[in-house]
């Protein structure tokens, strides 16, 4: 598609390092610059400001990822992109059903008001759960990788969404300061919030982090 829109050799291209990696190598593959941009830590999707800062007078074009169920600010994404002159691409996530998400939002309302060991997630406009992300404040990833063992071990499947962030990965290692995609890479952690949850798994999933403690400091 970047290739196909006129962007290749020279150009630089602006995606999130929080993610996964096939974003980064269809910029090489059509031959451009990968440039990395700093997230919102509320979405996990490029933050507009993040953008701004990254553009240089070789930029062409941004990829913006929608993440988790949650949308990025496009309204100004776009703001950016006109300004300045970009092509602005998004990759969004398979639509589930209606009902789908009807019962994920209903789970994930129960999650809300019951955890209290983790950061629970900004639900926003429209926020379909396509996962629920919680962070697990603490000194960085040591402490969220514990706490996702012990909650492993009272029988709750969880996983870190995000284990590596692209721009840590040796094929594109960069020096870039991305304070809020760090941080998240070392404090997400995802729970279940799939609508064939039975009441009685909800409760495991609330009991299992309630018991490893509350707040030790806030993750925002």
């Amino acid at each position: 598609m970047l290739r196909a829109a006129g962007v290749g050799a020279g150009d630089e291209v602006i995606v999130p390092a929080f993610g996964n990696v096939e974003v980064a190598e269809a910029v090489t593959q059509a031959g451009a610059t990968v440039v990395f941009a700093d997230i919102d830590p509320a979405t996990y999707c490029l933050d507009a400001s993040a953008v701004d800062f990254a553009a240089t007078p070789r930029t062409a074009a941004l990829v913006v990822v929608h993440r988790f169920g949650r949308t990025a600010d496009m309204v100004r994404l776009r703001e950016v992109g006109q300004r300045l002159g970009l092509l602005l691409l998004e990759q969004g996530e398979s639509e589930a059903p209606y009902d789908e998400i009807a019962q994920r939002r209903e789970r994930a309302a129960y999650l809300d008001g019951r955890l209290s060991g983790v950061w629970t997630p900004d639900g926003g406009d429209g926020h379909t759960y396509q996962q629920y992300v919680v962070r697990v404040p603490g000194n960085g990833r040591p402490d969220r990788d514990a706490f996702a063992r012990a909650v492993r071990a009272r029988g709750v499947e969880c996983r870190v969404p995000v284990k590596t962030p692209v721009h840590r990965i040796p094929a594109f290692r960069r020096d870039v300061h991305l304070p809020e995609t760090e941080r998240a890479a070392d404090e997400t952690l995802a729970l279940p919030v799939d609508a064939s949850l039975t009441k009685r798994e909800m409760h495991r999933i609330v009991s299992a982090c309630n018991a490893l403690g509350g707040l030790l400091q806030p993750a925002f």
